[in-house]
């Protein structure tokens, strides 16, 4: 099962989504969006600019 985006509701009442792998885990999740509508919009931004280029911020 190819990984999916879930939308939802968090404790404070924004709407978050978090992408989860074919098996269940969750491997990233984006902020508290103020509607659902901006949350899905965030998904898209998230789909359309991830690229394979890894960054390594790590070394001095």
């Amino acid at each position: 099962m190819a990984g999916k985006f879930e939308v939802y509701k968090d404790g404070s009442g924004g709407f978050r989504f978090r992408l989860k792998a074919g098996n269940g885990e969750v491997i990233a999740t984006g902020e508290s969006y103020s509607s659902k509508a901006a949350a899905i919009k965030g998904i898209e931004s998230v789909k359309n600019n991830a690229g394979s280029d890894i960054t390594d911020l790590t070394e001095s």
